[in-house]
């Protein structure tokens, strides 16, 4: 997204931000005539038998109710092993709607008690476990944020971090869910100093800083929204120390915290590593922020072995380049490129290095525009949003 779009969201700060398409081969169902001309002896074989490539489909959608206005429309933030897919989108007023689309297309919409009403309030849920409860968090009519939870059969539960701010832009950013159901994000003080959380499926709450986390305004430890938190219970992070730059960080499910930066990554205000995403086995992707303010991706193994990427077509200017969104158990990665002319696209990277990259139909071609994938599941299915020509958001599912 765009240092994720939830940071679009709520801070109205444009940040810039491969699972290859693992296509399953099919063999023709066809009996060739040996090289000598003679009848086939009624064995199949498939020593010189074509290989057929299955094309991915992208199917786009539209939450109820979207607006049609720039800024407004539909925005996918992850999918479930089965398909299902949480995500938001902006009425034609800009107040936030959550909705749901399921495996058949079917699509509900829901908002979480207390949730305001004007523009850019509202709720927003970015994350999805594989039985269906959604964590996110919604901003409440004085723009304070709070965190949620909705179980698979509609039933939402609201919660705050002790010690989150309540003034505008402060409260509880929740959005990561696992599959035993532990929510993780972070929640911003009254002095706008961001820390860390774990919530238990019970309701118990911790709460974390990393070791060289800034206590200024705007610093301390992020925990970004959607797949930062495993199954094993290890947590993604990224600090802001005193000088603003960023850092990655890795909190395993007892409590001990790795920080570690990206050969390359930028040392000045703003620059730096930052986690996106963490898979079930420990692997991480984000991307880090150069001396130049270029974005480039990376993968961080769950041994710690970092690899940098660059897709082709990437710009190298200032707040263009590559971004790691989402890595699935494969250790491929999705994600966004932007190009020299500020446009987006998508890729997905195979672990084994291979790029593919995409544009959605309809996905606008000026600056800003493009696809913005932000989510894939085991089975290498690819969820997030493009931005059309007259720059409304909509939703996108690629599929193999």
């Amino acid at each position: 997204m765009t240092l994720l779009t939830e940071l679009k969201d709520k801070t109205a700060n444009r940040v810039r931000p491969m699972a290859i398409a693992m296509a399953s081969m099919l063999l023709l169902s066809i009996l060739a005539p040996n090289s000598s001309g003679g009848a086939n002896d009624g064995v199949l074989n498939f020593n010189k038998t074509p290989l057929v490539r299955r094309q991915p489909t992208i199917t786009t959608f539209d939450g109820p109710g979207a607006g049609t206005g720039p800024g407004q429309g539909t925005i996918a933030f992850a999918i479930n092993p089965a398909g299902t897919i949480s995500g938001r989108y902006a009425d034609s007023a800009g107040a936030i709607h959550a909705i749901l689309r399921f495996a058949n297309g079917s699509i509900i919409s829901f908002d979480a008690p207390g949730a305001g009403t004007g523009n850019r309030q509202g709720t927003r849920p970015f994350s999805i476990n594989p039985v269906g409860a959604s964590a996110g968090y919604y901003s409440d009519a004085n723009n304070v944020f709070h965190g949620f939870l909705r179980t698979p059969v509609g039933l939402i539960t609201t919660f705050n971090i002790p010690g989150a701010g309540s003034g505008p832009g402060e409260g509880t950013f929740a959005g990561n869910i696992n599959p035993v159901g532990a929510i993780a994000g972070r929640y911003v003080d009254a002095t706008d100093v961001a820390h860390g959380f774990l919530r238990a499926r019970d309701g118990a709450i911790t709460t974390f800083d990393a070791p060289n986390a800034g206590t200024g305004p705007g610093q301390g430890t992020f925990v970004f929204t959607g797949f930062c938190l495993n199954p094993a219970g290890a947590i993604a992070a990224t600090s802001v120390d005193a000088s603003n730059v960023s850092h990655g960080i890795l909190r395993a499910a007892d409590g001990t915290m790795t920080t570690f930066d990206v050969p390359g990554a930028g040392t000045g205000p703003f620059q730096g590593t930052f986690t996106i995403a963490i898979n079930t086995n420990g692997a991480i992707t984000g991307w880090y922020v150069d001396g130049a303010n270029v974005n480039h991706g990376f993968v961080r193994s769950s041994g710690g072995t970092i690899t940098t990427f660059d897709v082709p077509g990437a710009g190298t200017g200032p707040f263009e380049g590559t971004s790691g969104q989402g890595i699935n158990a494969s250790a491929m990665v999705t994600g966004e490129y932007v190009d020299a002319g500020d446009v987006n696209h998508g890729f997905v990277r195979a672990a084994d290095g291979t790029v593919t990259t995409f544009d959605v139909p309809g996905a606008g071609t000026g600056s800003f525009q493009g696809t913005i994938p932000l989510s894939n599941n085991p089975m290498g299915a690819i969820t997030g949003y493009y931005i059309d020509a007259n720059d409304v958001t909509h939703g996108f599912l690629r599929t193999l």
